[in-house]
């Protein structure tokens, strides 16, 4: 990846988004349940993780079969029923295993990008 191609950093972000989405709408899920585009919202703000549509509801729906979550229609004073959706105890203990497993593995990438290694033959 050449420094400052927008369209190779686009798609650099895209694959590091795509392995990390799952576990941060379960963990926007984590204190109550969320609706479809309150969840939109919330990886929008982020930044890095916002998405469209068309990647989280076939998310939600995978999680669902999954059973990682639940959903419920709730009524809603602004609109037609929204489908709300809520951890079960497998999301909660999927999220709780990606929570141990983030820090060991966001700290390895961290080495390899900021410290120098040899190429092959060389010795440190």
């Amino acid at each position: 990846m050449e420094p400052g191609d927008p369209t190779k950093q686009a798609r650099a972000a895209t694959q590091l988004r795509k392995g990390v989405l799952e576990y941060c709408v379960l963990a926007l899920m984590r204190d109550r349940p969320r609706y479809g585009v309150e969840l939109l919202h919330a990886l929008e703000e982020s930044g890095a993780l916002a998405t469209s549509q068309g990647t989280v509801y076939p998310l939600l729906s995978r999680l669902r079969r999954e059973e990682l979550v639940t959903t419920t229609w709730q009524e809603s004073a602004s609109g037609p029923p929204r489908r709300y959706y809520a951890l079960t105890a497998t999301g909660r203990a999927a999220l709780e295993e990606f929570t141990h497993v983030w820090p060991g593995f966001r700290d390895a990438v961290d080495a390899f990008l900021t410290t120098p290694h040899p190429t092959a033959g060389e010795h440190a």
